[in-house]
């Protein structure tokens, strides 16, 4: 079983690139990826998330068992605008985990509006993923230490895993916080067999951000001396696990 945990589906507002549904099913096929978790492109306006949110979850009924949604909303909405849309993506739409781009969102993880989707997220029973890496200062790994320890019961992703940049102060916050878990994204091969030998391969997790390059990360994983069983978890098991996946669902 291998899962891309960090893939999107639309237009890019803030980084201006297409991520176009063609790309996701050739990358599925091309690497024999079983399940891709697909998240929505950075948008501001409500209507234009609401609209997206409703493409994933249209990709993932047409490919039953194959894709499932990850919401991100911005954290800036508004009012109640960001619990009400979070709680429609996966109460309604069945996404599995809430995504926060400090960099993208230009949020503070730690500030009044970065918190809250820590708490809506733990509210709703689901993961967060975080953005880390690009984008400092709110983009460091650093940031997220006290938030992990506030909530030792919520699971965070690490997106990119600090993208090389940042990847010891992602070592460190994976070492002090065990609900902190790494998708390594972008970062060298050498760093992934670290964090497998230090934190165990239940912590890491295969993630590809753009879908040509999902071919490049599966290679990392099988060029580094990982056994089968430490593949079989980060290939898979680690996001279904996290996620709560239920194949065939």
């Amino acid at each position: 079983m291998i899962i891309d945990a960090h893939a999107h589906l639309g237009y890019d507002e803030v980084f201006d690139v297409d991520f176009p549904e063609s790309e996701l099913i050739e990358s599925q096929e091309t690497n024999g990826i079983d399940i891709t978790l697909v998240q929505p492109p950075t948008v501001h306006d409500l209507a234009g998330l609401r609209r997206h949110h409703d493409t994933v979850a249209d990709l993932v009924r047409r490919y039953p068992g194959r894709f499932y949604g990850i919401a991100c909303p911005n954290p800036h909405l508004p009012g109640d605008e960001y619990e009400t849309e979070s709680r429609r993506c996966i109460e309604e739409l069945g996404f599995v985990a809430l995504k926060l781009h400090p960099f993208g969102h230009a949020v503070n993880p730690g500030g009044k509006h970065g918190r809250r989707v820590f708490e809506v997220a733990e509210t709703l029973g689901v993961p967060v993923m975080v953005h880390s890496g690009a984008g400092i200062p709110w983009a460091a790994p650093s940031l997220l230490r006290p938030i992990a320890v506030e909530h030792p019961n919520l699971k965070i992703v690490l997106a990119h895993a600090g993208a090389m940049i940042l990847s010891t102060e992602a070592t460190l916050l994976a070492a002090d916080c065990p609900n902190v878990y790494l998708e390594p994204s972008w970062v060298g091969g050498f760093a992934i067999r670290n964090w497998v030998r230090e934190f165990g391969a239940n912590r890491v997790m295969l993630g590809s951000d753009h879908a040509d390059n999902a071919a490049t990360e599966l290679a990392k994983y099988r060029s580094i001396g990982l056994t089968e069983d430490e593949l079989s978890w980060a290939l898979g098991k680690t996001a279904m696990t996290v996620f709560g996946l239920k194949v065939g669902k």
